[in-house]
């Protein structure tokens, strides 16, 4: 087994994988990005299996990345949100999603159009609007389904 630590790695990106370079940790903070705060909500987007989830919830919450806090229409159950530490991860994801698009997309396109909400203009790999040429920050950006999306995912299914 791969140990998930680098201990003699004095660099912030070792530092940094200890955290969201885990598999699936990265999918539940996009998740968490386009909407979703809850366990099951999480289990079914990804299929992943719920005691690697827990785990990954857990170590989310405990670095700070997520905050578990009540769901006041499900009392008793949690729902996860992003905490500001959380929300600092957006142009990553954002570049990795650009970086995915440019040399894995499919011929129809990307899954997925990073919007500025705003004005509705493309955010390049810069992180720049094409239209309005502002930097906007994580919640002024609109993750919809774009040509490369399953047909279920673009009709809204």
């Amino acid at each position: 087994m791969l140990q998930r630590d680098y201990p003699d790695q004095v660099c912030s990106i070792a530092r940094s994988l200890e955290i969201v370079g885990e598999r699936w940790t990265m999918l539940i903070v996009r998740d968490t990005f386009l909407g979703l705060t809850r366990f099951e909500e999480f289990q079914e987007s990804l299929g992943i299996a719920s005691n690697v989830l827990t785990n990954r919830l857990k170590l989310l919450c405990d670095e700070e990345v997520l905050e578990r806090v009540p769901d006041p229409l499900r009392p008793g159950r949690p729902k996860y949100v992003l905490t500001d530490k959380g929300r600092e991860l957006a142009p990553a994801l954002i570049m990795l999603m650009k970086w995915g698009d440019r040399h894995y997309a499919t011929a129809n396109g990307p899954p997925r159009l990073t919007l500025h909400a705003g004005c509705g203009g493309n955010i390049g790999p810069d992180l720049r609007c094409d239209r309005c040429g502002k930097h906007p920050a994580p919640g002024e950006i609109e993750l919809p389904p774009g040509p490369g999306a399953p047909r279920a995912k673009r009709a809204g299914r």
